[in-house]
């Protein structure tokens, strides 16, 4: 029989751990990694994520997923900038893959930094996989980041769906592929989110199926219920949760639309209100009105809520997440 001490230690020794600290924006969660993570390499985000994906997927489902996680947990990586004027680089991903950008993570990866002592109030670089962004860290904890390049790829297209029928929506890129609805017959409530989801689920299968396998968003838009807002949404995610925020890639595709229809000025407020009653405010301004590329500001607030160590033992039947 092994002295307690000795079992002990090799219980220990088994576990690998994962340095994590949890915030929310808007209601959405963020888990960033801190320590602990991969090496990927050197090389760019876009190669970095690469590797990610294809020779440590399991960690990507050990962090987010059941049953440290859940499906609306959006999870990032930080990792050393390949552009050495950025502040961090980072990738972000969720419960069944990776993410190009992320708006509401950004902004939690902003209080984050903040909160570890890394950065103080003023503009930052951030690097991810489709680009370098800025992200302003203001006196009040509010942040803004200045989003990728933005811009609508088709107007109006219509997709038949089965069990619901034609759907009209534009496809917009805002760091993530989008359809955005606006005509739906939904009423945009939290007591209804199961048929919304369903909902999104039917229109982001046809529409992959019907000319546009790239779009893994679908984003409904009705009336706002809070003061000053513009719009509500409901954004659903790749992995069939829907944002508890506004969606900053969400809202920055948004006023690509409505850049694009003239329906909002260069440099005005759009409010864009969550399904739960969070608002982020948007405005952009015209990087190439030929092509109806903008460049989208979206600002919101963020909250730290957790610091903790997760721990990987390779005795445990889920230690890589319930996929």
């Amino acid at each position: 029989c092994w002295p307690d001490t000795l079992r002990l230690t090799m219980n220990k020794s088994a576990r690998r751990q994962i340095k994590i600290i949890d915030s929310h924006t808007g209601g959405e969660p963020t888990r960033i990694v801190v320590a602990g993570g991969p090496d990927l390499g050197h090389g760019s985000l876009a190669t970095r994520r690469e590797t990610f994906q294809r020779e440590f997927d399991r960690f990507r489902s050990a962090v987010v997923n059941e049953p440290r996680g859940s499906d609306v947990v959006v999870g990032a990586l930080l990792v050393e900038p390949a552009d050495k004027s950025c502040v961090t680089g980072v990738i972000f991903f969720n419960n069944v893959g990776y993410l190009g950008m992320c708006g509401h993570g950004t902004i939690g990866l902003m209080v984050t930094l903040a909160h570890l002592g890394r950065i103080e109030s003023g503009e930052h670089k951030i690097e991810t996989p489709v680009g370098i962004i800025t992200a302003t860290l203001h006196p009040s904890g509010e942040a803004s980041v200045a989003n990728v390049p933005s811009w609508r790829a088709r107007k109006a297209v219509t997709v038949d769906v089965p069990g619901i029928g034609p759907v009209t929506g534009d496809v917009a890129w805002g760091g993530n592929w989008f359809f955005l609805v606006e005509q739906h017959g939904m009423n945009l409530s939290p007591a209804n989110a199961e048929q919304l989801t369903d909902y999104c689920w039917r229109v982001r299968q046809a529409v992959n199926t019907q000319g546009f396998p790239e779009i893994d968003h679908v984003e409904l838009f009705g009336p706002p219920a809070a003061s000053g807002a513009h719009s509500r949404n409901f954004v659903q995610c790749p992995g069939k949760a829907y944002d508890r925020s506004p969606c900053g890639t969400g809202t920055s595709a948004k006023l690509a639309c409505l850049a694009a229809d003239g329906k909002l000025a260069e440099g005005a407020t759009w409010i864009q209100e969550s399904l739960i009653g969070s608002t982020f405010a948007g405005r952009y301004s015209w990087l190439d009105r030929a092509s109806g590329k903008v460049a989208p500001v979206i600002t919101g607030t963020a909250f730290v809520n957790a610091e903790s160590t997760q721990l990987l033992d390779a005795r445990d039947p889920f230690c890589w997440g319930i996929r």
